[in-house]
């Protein structure tokens, strides 16, 4: 399968005011890559990229932003936007890992070295045909949603059968998962489920993606960061999904960013509503 080169976000009209921090709460929470309108491996059917305007609805773009300082503070994130469900379309391929993670430590084991072969794909390329076969492996929404209730997310649903991609989620529970990725780097612990071994392979996987993936919630960062995004074309309406999450670092401060949004008319106002919503929202909590 091949992937998309990032294309130019100039003239990008993302038409999306995000509200002022809203709220603090308490931690305890598909990627259409081919534009093909056949069925892709994951089982999502994708409208193609050329859609007709005529089949587009009017932009009804949603985003929500949330951002926890690793270095000290209250240990709450800010949250902007409403914390709503989103697809998780392939931000999903972080929490498919760790579940991965959970179930071979859980037997005692390393990764083999097919996993490994299966994981870095990926996270560091977005690889559906890889994912497909780690969902199958993890043992699909089962086996995601029990990892899940360890991890601590509260607010993700498995997507059904074969479609990893309309996982459902929350920006703060995507905060939760993260935290669980970066123990270790932070302040205080969250006991994470994760040991160091499955933690820092994560970690690796994600501040080494392909130069493709390299935008999202790296907007609001300096050359140090790590991050998983995803993209996905709805049919119904050729309206996009855009998420990113993962750990930034400004002026020397790490944060985590987890950003979702969709209703986006394309896959580059998408971007750029989600890659101006981190900046401000990392803005808004070094304010704080």
């Amino acid at each position: 399968m091949s992937y998309p080169r990032r294309r130019s976000r100039a003239g990008a009209s993302a038409g999306v005011l995000l509200a002022s921090v809203a709220a603090l709460f308490s931690l305890g929470e598909l990627q259409a890559e081919s534009a093909a309108a056949a069925p892709s491996p994951s089982g999502q059917t994708h409208a193609a990229a050329g859609v007709d305007a005529a089949v587009q609805h009017p932009s009804t773009t949603r985003v929500t932003a949330a951002v926890l300082s690793l270095d000290g503070g209250s240990g709450k994130p800010l949250l902007n936007g409403k914390d709503v469900s989103y697809d998780t379309a392939s931000i999903v391929k972080v929490d498919i890992l760790a579940t991965l993670l959970l179930q071979a430590q859980d037997a005692g084991r390393p990764l083999t070295a097919k996993e490994r072969a299966l994981a870095e794909p990926m996270i560091r390329n977005s690889d559906n045909a890889a994912t497909n076969a780690l969902w199958r492996e993890i043992g699909g929404a089962p086996g995601l949603e029990a990892a899940n209730k360890r991890l601590g997310l509260t607010s993700t649903k498995g997507g059904p059968g074969p479609k990893w991609g309309l996982t459902q989620t929350t920006a703060s529970d995507q905060i939760r998962l993260l935290l669980c990725v970066f123990d270790g780097a932070t302040t205080s612990k969250t006991d994470s489920p994760l040991n160091k071994d499955s933690r820092a392979y994560i970690q690796d996987l994600m501040t080494r993606v392909a130069s493709d993936q390299a935008w999202g919630v790296s907007a609001a960062s300096g050359p140090d960061h790590a991050l998983k995004n995803g993209w996905l074309q709805r049919t119904a309406s050729g309206l996009w999904d855009v998420n990113s999450v993962g750990r930034v670092t400004v002026d020397g401060h790490r944060y985590l960013v987890a950003v979702l949004s969709d209703g986006s008319p394309s896959m580059n106002d998408g971007i750029s509503v989600v890659e101006r919503a981190a900046r401000q929202a990392v803005a808004a909590t070094t304010r704080t």
